[in-house]
């Protein structure tokens, strides 16, 4: 196997911590794959447990994991109670996001307000507090938002993080106007978004123009989700496309580096100073995705990636948008 060092260490801005002091791994998700799977069983499953998502985390959890992702649209706060309750790990071991959905397109926001949110995510996830609360989305409206806005919002999150309901506070899918508004709402830059999670991979690294060097210039933390797209998720006109071009060079790099495909493009993240958000139900594929602190890309082999990662542009969410952003 080849090891290599680079001079693009990790180096992520905020290296953050669960209460009791354990710095926090990548975070394992319950979003795309689990809310869909939850939100289609028939209509008298819709308030039960999804236990496959309760045994799924108990996987990651048991398996080195200390950080779940959740959000109020995926509607899984009450499998992630239940997967730390039956992990018997302690609460403070671990590190809980969540996200305030202010609405989207002409769905109405759940929440009246963030603050409703915050409230009521506490009570499903039986837990005084979460260490991460971020704005799901900046797209509000009128009408679908109850007439908040990101500058109301944001002022909502503030008072939470004072309140000691949330540890950190941030965003998520943020373009640099929307974070600059955020900015503006804030006290004082102790009160400034702290995270921004946004799609990013290979074939997307600005989910919107020029948003990671902003957020780092900033000092705000680039969470990453879908970081392994170029895997399975890649299509063109709706139509899902299996030979495209970093297809060899990650087969390539596997072989090189003694590593899988799925380890080649997280310590690729890594690299980028971005902490990946990612999931499996596989023992073999979680332990894995934490496995990638024993090697580092090349620089000619992570400039390879990003070359051709730029050369076929692809966004999986939020597409229409972000066109106005680019």
């Amino acid at each position: 196997m080849t090891k290599t060092h680079s001079n693009k260490p990790i180096s992520l801005i905020h290296n953050y911590k669960t209460k009791s002091g354990k710095p926090i791994t990548l975070g394992t998700g319950t979003g795309t794959k689990w809310q869909w799977l939850k939100k289609g069983r028939p209509d008298d499953e819709q308030d039960t447990l999804h236990q496959d998502l309760v045994d799924q985390l108990i996987l990651a959890l048991e398996n080195g994991y200390n950080h779940i992702d959740t959000a109020e649209v995926y509607t899984t706060h009450s499998e992630v109670a239940a997967a730390v309750k039956q992990s018997g790990i302690p609460r403070e071991d671990l590190w809980i996001t969540t996200k305030y959905n202010p609405g989207f397109r002409t769905f109405v926001a759940r929440s009246k307000t963030p603050t409703e949110f915050i409230d009521n995510a506490l009570k499903e996830l039986e837990t005084d507090y979460v260490d991460l609360f971020l704005i799901h989305s900046p797209f509000f409206g009128e009408v679908i938002s109850h007439g908040q806005t990101i500058e109301s919002a944001w002022k909502e999150l503030i008072a939470a993080k004072k309140a000691g309901k949330v540890r950190e506070i941030g965003v998520s899918n943020f373009a640099v106007a929307h974070i600059e508004k955020a900015i503006k709402s804030s006290e004082s830059k102790e009160y400034w978004p702290k995270v921004n999670q946004i799609e990013f991979h290979p074939y997307l690294q600005n989910q919107s123009k020029n948003i990671i060097d902003f957020s780092k210039e900033n000092d705000i933390l680039i969470e990453a989700y879908g970081p392994l797209t170029p895997l399975f998720r890649i299509k063109k006109d709706g139509v899902e496309i299996d030979d495209h071009p970093l297809k060899p060079l990650l087969a390539k790099l596997s072989e090189k580096y003694g590593k899988t495909d799925s380890q080649i493009l997280l310590r690729y993240t890594l690299q980028k100073g971005i902490l990946p958000i990612t999931t499996s139900s596989k023992v073999e594929r979680i332990k894995q995705s934490l496995d990638i602190y024993d090697f580092a890309i090349s620089n000619e082999d992570f400039d390879e990636i990003e070359t051709i990662g730029n050369s076929y542009p692809f966004r999986g969410f939020f597409d229409e948008e972000f066109k106005d952003f680019d």
